[in-house]
């Protein structure tokens, strides 16, 4: 009897009883969750900031704010691009 509660102890002194508690699945989920969360959010941005349609827009921005268009063609050529890129 005493041997079979030695064993018992010794087993849930290196495993512990927290092993199989919530603690088990939290822990994976918790950090499954974060990298899930950090992907999206930075995967996101550089989509964004690599999409054609968003490199067009800056090019044509830099070319209004140098001043080789006007305003008007500046809000003609934005407005084909947005049309463009919602096809």
């Amino acid at each position: 009897m005493s041997a079979a509660l030695a064993a018992t102890v010794a087993a849930t002194h290196f495993v512990g009883p927290w092993f199989w508690g919530p603690w088990f699945l939290l822990i994976p989920l918790f950090w499954i969750l974060l990298f899930v969360t950090l992907f999206a959010i930075f995967g996101r941005r550089w989509r964004r900031r690599s999409s054609p349609s968003r490199q067009a827009e800056v090019t044509l921005a830099e070319r209004y704010a140098k001043g080789d268009i006007d305003e008007v063609e500046y809000r003609a050529r934005l407005e084909v691009l947005r049309a463009n890129a919602a096809l």
